[in-house]
This record gives structure tokens, sequence and C-alpha cells, in this order.
């Protein structure tokens, strides 16, 4: 058993990586790597890329998680998994069971307001149907996996269907974007019922305090939001619960009942909505977790999602 903790100094968000620095992913044993594909060109802004790994041990093709970082939609990068995690403990898991893994990168906040994040994941997803053949996966049997702001764009391309304001046209303009399943792993849900990150991060601190580990920066949600023409109208946009319909995928939502960042009711209310519109839906509320799983054993948490990968797609 390992418990993720945070060191007794408390986390610092780095400022840079150091040349051997932790969280970054491996290059799986087992897999042909194809390293730096750009799924989207996009005039002004960098390219869009993502690295594939698909296990050179099984016949034919195979199917395809696409694994979706977090970063509260300011920060991440495709690489790089939480550093307080155990190395390779995602994708080795997922290699060994058969698929094939995409891990994307998407445009932060700063770069683009919502819902280019949300078109950009879906190009990915239509890029890797587009080269199935190429690449050896299966391009009926994808999934998306997503932890914090990537567990809330993996419920989006899950749910998102028929709007193409939503669909974008970046990258292959045309083309099936839809998945077979999703794993959300403590994603927002509902905007309108997400508390202030300041005050879910530090609800004991003054706003308007000076001192030192007071908080002073912007709402994570209103820079994805800013320069929207209708407030009202994306912020039901960028909420999954608004897309939710019997047509949903199957979807396991995790989320732990200490998460003092992203409440537990976020996933609650998801499931909920799910469960009424008659679509497959599994939660699973995790005891004395917090954000990134930290306080508890995220072993049996992979083992939980491989199993419900294996149960949707057969790997």
């Amino acid at each position: 058993m390992s418990i993720i903790t945070i060191p007794d100094t408390g986390y610092v968000f780095p400022q840079f990586r150091p040349p051997v620095s932790a969280g970054r992913s491996p290059v799986p044993a087992g897999t042909t790597a194809h390293l730096g594909l750009s799924y989207a060109l996009l005039e002004g802004y960098r390219e869009l890329g993502l690295d594939l790994y698909v296990p050179t041990d099984r016949p034919g093709p195979v199917p395809c998680v696409i694994w979706i970082h977090g970063g509260a939609w300011l920060s991440g990068d495709r690489r790089y998994f939480p550093d307080i995690w155990p190395e390779g403990i995602v994708f080795d898991g997922l290699v060994a069971r058969g698929y094939a893994v995409a891990t994307i990168d998407y445009r932060h906040a700063r770069e683009a307001s919502f819902p280019a994040q949300l078109h950009d994941a879906k190009a990915a997803v239509r890029y890797l149907r587009q080269f199935a053949e190429e690449l050896g996966i299966d391009p009926t049997r994808f999934a998306v996996w997503g932890e914090s702001a990537g567990g809330h764009l993996a419920a989006l391309v899950g749910l998102v269907s028929g709007r193409p304001e939503l669909e974008g046209s970046v990258g292959v303009a045309d083309g099936d974007s839809s998945v077979s399943a999703v794993v959300d792993w403590y994603g927002v849900s509902d905007v309108a019922t997400m508390p202030a990150f300041a005050d879910a991060a530090f609800p004991d601190a003054d706003p308007d305090a000076e001192a030192e580990g007071g908080w002073h920066g912007e709402e994570p949600i209103d820079v994805v939001l800013a320069g929207v023409v209708d407030r009202a109208a994306a912020e039901r946009d960028f909420s999954p619960v608004s897309h939710v319909s019997a047509a949903a995928p199957p979807f396991l939502l995790v989320h732990g009942d200490s998460d003092g960042l992203v409440p537990i009711g976020q996933s609650v209310l998801l499931h909920e909505r799910l469960r009424a519109a008659g679509a497959p839906v599994h939660f699973h509320s995790v005891p004395g977790a917090d954000h990134v799983w930290i306080g508890v054993d995220m072993e049996p948490l992979v083992t939980e999602a491989l199993d419900f990968l294996d149960g949707v797609l057969g790997g």
C-alpha cells in the first residue's frame, strides 16, 4: 500500500521543471511509442500534440484510452502526472491490460477561452480515429479518462453531441468524436453549484488578507470563461450536467469525500442526472480522499477504472 501524501512543507506549484523531474510519465515498457503527433495546427497558437503508446504483444487493432491531464484548465502537460503519484501507475496499468494510451495537450485558459479546450479534446479523438488503422488502434473502442480539469473535459467529450459550436472544426474537421466510455476522476460538473476556488481551497482564510498564504489569484472558471459573449449560456455549456441524456456512454465517476478543491457534490450531481436519464453510470465515493487522491492508496482506484474499461471495451 502506498498512501498519496504531500511534503511536510506543503505543496508549492513549481515555476519550472528540473532536468530529472518527478511526475514525468516514462514510455511504458512493451509499447510502440508515437511521440509528438500533431493533431491540430492552429494559426497563431502552438501545435497541439499527443503521445500514443500501443502494446506490441497484442494481435490486431487494440482499444484506445485517451488521457486528459488536469491543472484547473490553466496548466498541465500531456507528459506529466501529479508528481506525488507513483511513476507509471496509470499508463503501465492500461498497457498491461492491452490498451493503447493516448495522452493529449489542449489549450490552456489564458491561451483561449472555452470551448477551445473541448474543441481540442474532440479534435484529438477525431485524429486518432482518422489514423486508427495506421496506428494499430480500434476506432470502434475509444474511451476517455481524466482527472480534475481533465475529468471535466472527459465528461464533456462523452456527453456533447450534435452541437457544432461545441464540436469545433480544428484539426481533422470532420468525423466522429464519440467515445464508448468515460472515467471522470473528481471533475467539475456544474458551474452553478461549484464554490469559488478560494472558498473550497482555503475555507478559513480571510479573502482580503495580505499575509502569506492568502488567496490572491483569479478564479479558474472565470479565466476559462473570460471573453465569452453570454456568460450564462457559457456556464451551461461548460457544465457536463447540461448535456446529460439517455444516449450517454457508460460513466465511472470516482471522487474523494474529503476533496477540498472540487467538492464531491459535483460528482454526486452528475451521477444523479445520469441515473435519472437512464444512462449507465457507476459512482464511487472514496472515504478520506482529498484532491489528486491525497490521503489514500490510489492503486485500487486505478484497478477499479481498468476493470470498468474491460467491462465496456473488452480490453
